[in-house]
């Protein structure tokens, strides 16, 4: 596992850290918190404020010295980060690689592979750094696959489109890197030839739900409707397993070459409101991940006692 010594833990969980105690932070602590394979073992930021205190009274270990803490911290195996795409290359993800931790990068800064569990994460397991591309490219790339996989794909173009409401500080900072890094994760593990990413942020009151309007141009429209329609059902309900909120708006439509979907999710109401689908996703998709990680750790350790 990317040369990290691992061990079961006594509580029959793996210890994990999260940087950034933000709403995304809070909200992957409370996945954390219900997960059968996870166990809080930090919650660390740069400066005292509302996420910290947050989780001390929850009794999580909480720290304001960041990544230097998670990575002292005895037991971690497992870190999200979930700060900006400019911390994980500058000092998260070099920190956490040297301390043999692996990182679960929240971020657009793609130092490791991408990751879309649905699709690609049994090929990532043994990765030392993992990038979860963003929240666009996990409601989209699965319906990419699954498109490319029944009839190729020789172009996709996504709109996500989210309250902006939901579009903290850390995603207004990274819009850009949001473009290119799901232009990227539509290419390599949505498997379009090329991809093109938009990101709109809607002021309506009330906020609307997540929505993704997904069009490829394909290789092969003789494949018909049905068959493109099937595979899309079937990594649909693959996704549900993690993303409940997750579901077809519109049903896939051919005219000539061009499939058009729409998606919309709804989150589970963890931490954030039900509206930041966004949020929701990404981070129950690094979750899902960690709890595959961790699954292999157990039964590593367990094997080797």
């Amino acid at each position: 596992m990317g040369g990290v010594a691992v061990n079961a833990e006594s509580s029959g969980r793996v210890k994990v850290g999260i940087i950034g105690p933000g709403n995304i932070g809070s909200d992957l602590m409370y996945k954390v918190r219900r997960s059968k394979y996870l166990e809080m073992g930090m919650m660390a930021g740069i400066v005292e404020s509302e996420g910290i205190r947050r989780a001390a009274s929850m009794g999580v270990p909480v720290s304001t010295e960041g990544v230097k803490a998670v990575a002292e911290t005895e037991g971690i195996k497992i870190a999200f980060d979930a700060t900006s795409a400019a911390a994980h290359v500058k000092f998260n993800g070099p920190a956490l690689k040297k301390a043999g931790i692996i990182s679960i990068d929240l971020t657009p800064a793609a130092l490791g592979p991408y990751c879309v569990p649905s699709v690609n994460l049994d090929k990532l397991k043994a990765e030392p750094d993992i990038n979860m591309v963003t929240c666009g490219g996990q409601a989209t790339i699965p319906v990419i696959y699954a498109i490319s996989r029944a009839a190729g794909a020789a172009y996709a173009e996504i709109v996500a489109c989210i309250s902006s409401k939901s579009a903290g500080p850390g995603t207004r900072a990274n819009m850009d890197e949001f473009t290119e890094t799901t232009a990227k994760g539509i290419e390599l593990v949505g498997g379009a030839d090329k991809g093109k990413a938009i990101i709109i942020l809607n002021p309506a009151e009330p906020p609307l739900m997540m929505t993704n309007t997904i069009a490829v141009r394909v290789k092969d429209a003789s494949v018909g409707i049905e068959k493109i329609r099937a595979s899309i059902d079937q990594i649909v309900s693959e996704l549900r397993s993690y993303v409940p909120g997750y579901h077809i708006r519109v049903p896939a439509t051919l005219e000539g070459d061009r499939v058009t979907v729409i998606v919309q999710v709804e989150g589970q109401g963890d931490f954030l409101p039900s509206f930041s689908g966004n949020l929701d996703i990404i981070n129950s998709a690094a979750v899902a991940a960690a709890e595959r990680i961790a699954e292999g750790m157990l039964r590593e350790g367990g094997a080797k006692q």
